[in-house]
């Protein structure tokens, strides 16, 4: 194999992560998630445990 085609590979798995982490972030089952978390630094209550805060896993 040559240089060149290592570094295409190399692009082409980076581009690919690149799209995976964008759809995770953008996925309409996580909206609800990340908007709470937007919400965390304005909250005057206290943190939540782990287990109150993971409710993605339901």
């Amino acid at each position: 194999m040559s240089l060149s085609i290592l570094q295409s590979i190399a692009t082409l798995a980076a581009f690919i992560a690149f799209l995976g982490i964008t759809w995770w972030a953008y996925s309409p089952k996580n909206k609800k998630r990340f908007e709470e978390d937007a919400q965390l630094a304005l909250d005057d209550d206290p943190i939540l445990s782990k287990k109150q805060r993971n409710k993605d896993k339901q």
